[in-house]
């Protein structure tokens, strides 16, 4: 019978009530699945705008970087909200090793020499960005005093270098300046430290985020020329000194010699302090395509542009701090040993109002909501986390220290991972994930409100991905950089992400403020409430099914469509491997999914024992986790999934099937037949999972 509560939650949200038309939920008996309908419409009708905004008021005060007082402070009011609310909250503490900029100046010493002005002045109007900012210091910089000519490079891609090459121009011992965008800043950094620069300068061309593409902020969302943006350069997942185990007070930490940290210097400043570099360096021309959206035509250098680049931190004193991801613990009523995970990183470059406040207060909000059904008596069947990880922006350092802290107790009841990163900054809506999870997250938005109108999120996300009839939205592969990564690349962890962006410039500045956000970003707060409610449903349809909603079939068929890009890289490699033998074994997965589909449907029907429904469950967590591998890449082996990883010579681009791809990149024909070989028999692993999982149902 539904509560009194509960019928009322569901007449006052029209969208979610109407929708809850009597259609077969995917992974619930007739009887389960109308109480279930009741827990989302009350979850879905919970969050608020206005709570979204007071808590984003809150946590956007004053920059909260890792490792710092602000960021304890952020951590206090995220405890004091989950325990107002009746929430068993923790502190998962670890320390890690994260050196703090002191001091980072650039000078242009020749020709007319200058002190670069690197700071970013506050803009008026904004109190947000009148606040002390960062050092304009890339996370785990190297130190130093360098003086040395210029060489622009354009994104500093592996390709950039062999072009340069190829100009004879060389960056051993120079300044190197390269542009944000198209790989990840330690990918950068790597790649000029390979070459022997001396320094590393990183800044946002305006073609890329700045007046070339729209108007600058205050009048515009987009990039001012004082605009920087800082982050990690860090190539690793977790705290440097403990790779791959946790960073526990009595743990074994490698010496800083050790680290797979940078070893120059690596400053970020906005577009006007690197005009002041790059409009009079001479030397080669450029290709075309290495144009920026300065108003002078580049060239490569070297010189005659000499500069002066001085970094300093604290590592001496103070290299290894404490960080605090808080943890808030719903217990299942059930299931309790199997475990849903809702995560968002709470630190910042800056006051962090998109990046990732947005994530925190959609978290916070989803948790507010399921409280509320606690509350009432309606405890999940599954265990709940909802967690707020520290020291992201430093290298997914706090995720990746819990997961490598519970990795037992996840690995054997890790259900799903739901991540919120960059949950708000705009109206278009977007998701991703592993593809098991996709149809769930589908059915899920169709129950929420679109904030913009015009029916649900999934309609009004239909329409702006102008998607033909009988297509879906497309979703993103989970590659790696945000919090997914411990749960999915690590230990296998199915996850799915969401949320809404637009167009802005002020990644990673000072200017990701409260006043961004108001102005340009969510006005009222709406988008921000939608990511909450999505957030909170998900959880509590995975915590209360009967049988997991996972889509094999689907994530099968996706397998496939990735099969003729792999055959044509492998045409390319040649040697004459090919995709056959995957391929016939993602077709038997993908047979044994639609048997267990079928069968999953009919015993629901029917009625299915507890001690059935927990082994088909059981093996159903084991299909994913077939895709990896304990000994991981070769080239990586913390990234244990053999099906997503980011590029390793990209790090924000995605691979699938890394472990082909790489052997056959590296053109070792042995190696790369014996990684098809080992996939495919991985993947028959994972359809012996779910033939499990169908055999329990009988």
């Amino acid at each position: 019978m539904i509560s009194r509560m509960v019928a009322t939650a569901v007449a006052g949200c029209g969208l979610a009530a109407s929708l809850h038309a009597q259609q077969p939920m995917t992974g619930y008996a007739p009887g389960t699945a109308e109480a279930q309908r009741a827990i989302e419409a009350a979850v879905i009708a919970a969050p608020s705008a206005a709570a979204a905004r007071t808590h984003a008021f809150a946590l956007t005060r004053e920059p909260h970087i890792a490792g710092t007082d602000a960021q304890a402070r952020t951590r206090d009011y995220v405890i004091r909200q989950m325990r107002s609310w009746g929430l068993d909250v923790a502190i998962d503490r670890h320390l890690v090793w994260m050196p703090h900029a002191i001091e980072a100046r650039v000078w242009r010493v020749a020709p007319e020499p200058r002190e670069l002005v690197l700071a970013e002045p506050p803009i008026p109007g904004d109190s947000g960005s009148m606040q002390t900012p960062y050092v304009p210091v890339n996370g785990y910089s190297g130190q130093g005093d360098v003086t040395a000519e210029v060489v622009y490079v354009n994104y500093g891609l592996i390709e950039d270098y062999a072009q340069l090459d190829s100009m004879g121009v060389s960056v051993a011992g120079k300044v190197v300046v390269a542009r944000y965008g198209r790989s990840f800043r330690g990918i950068k950094a790597r790649e000029a430290e390979k070459r022997g620069a001396a320094a590393l300068i990183l800044y946002s061309d305006p073609a890329d985020d700045g007046y070339a593409r729209g108007d600058v902020y205050p009048e515009g969302p987009m990039r001012p020329p004082t605009g920087v943006q800082r982050g990690s350069i860090y190539n690793g997942n977790g705290d440097p000194s403990t790779p791959g185990w946790p960073s526990g007070g009595d743990a074994r930490r490698l010496p800083e010699a050790e680290m797979n940290v940078a070893r120059i210097p690596v400053v970020a400043m906005g577009y006007g302090a690197a005009q002041e570099l790059l409009r009079d360096v001479r030397g080669a021309a450029i290709p075309q395509a290495w144009q920026g959206g300065l108003p002078f035509r580049y060239h490569a250098g070297p010189g005659p542009v000499r500069a002066r680049v001085l970094v300093r931190d604290d590592r001496a004193t103070r290299g290894y701090k404490p960080i605090w991801n808080t943890v808030a613990t719903i217990r299942g009523s059930e299931l309790p040993g199997e475990v849903i995970v809702i995560g968002a990183h709470r630190d910042s470059w800056n006051a962090g109002a998109v990046d990732n406040v947005s994530g925190t207060v959609s978290v916070l909000e989803a948790a507010r909501a399921i409280a509320d059904q606690v509350k009432a008596g309606r405890k999940p069947r599954r265990t709940i986390v909802l967690a707020t990880w520290d020291a992201e922006e430093w290298g997914l350092v706090g995720s990746t220290e819990y997961v490598e802290k519970h990795a037992a107790m996840l690995r054997a009841g890790g259900v799903a991972y739901l991540n919120q990163d960059v949950a708000a900054s705009g109206a278009m809506f977007g998701a991703g994930g592993s593809p098991s999870l996709r149809a769930t997250v589908r059915d899920i938005v169709r129950q929420v409100e679109s904030p913009s109108g015009g029916g649900s999120v999934y309609d009004a996300w239909r329409r702006t991905a102008r998607v033909a009839e009988g297509q879906e939205p497309p979703m993103g592969d989970p590659g790696g950089g945000s919090d997914f990564a411990g749960f999915y690349n690590h230990l296998g962890i199915p996850h799915a992400d969401w949320g809404f962006g637009g167009p802005g410039g002020i990644y990673h500045s000072h200017y990701d403020t409260f006043e961004w956000m108001t102005t340009f970003g969510d006005t009222n707060f709406a988008n921000h409430a939608a990511a909450a409610r999505i957030a909170a449903a998900m959880a509590l349809r995975l915590a209360n099914a009967d049988i997991v909603p996972y889509d094999y079939v689907e994530f099968a068929r996706t397998m496939r469509g990735h099969l003729p890009a792999l055959q044509a890289q492998l045409s390319r490699a040649g040697g004459g491997a090919d995709t056959a033998g995957i391929s016939a074994a993602i077709t038997g997965m993908e047979q044994a999914a639609s048997e267990f589909a079928a069968a999953r449907d009919q015993a629901l029907g029917a009625g299915v024992t507890r001690a059935r429904l927990a082994q088909v469950n059981a093996a159903l967590r084991e299909v994913e986790r077939a895709l990896t591998r304990p000994e991981g890449l070769r080239t990586r082996p913390w990234f244990r999934t053999l099906v997503y990883a980011a590029d390793e010579n990209n790090g924000y681009a995605n691979v699938v099937f890394p472990s082909v791809v790489e052997a056959a990149r590296r053109g070792d024909a042995a190696l790369t037949r014996e990684e098809l070989t080992d996939l495919a028999a991985r993947f028959d692993e994972a359809t012996r999972a779910l033939e499990r999982a169908r055999a329990s149902l009988r």
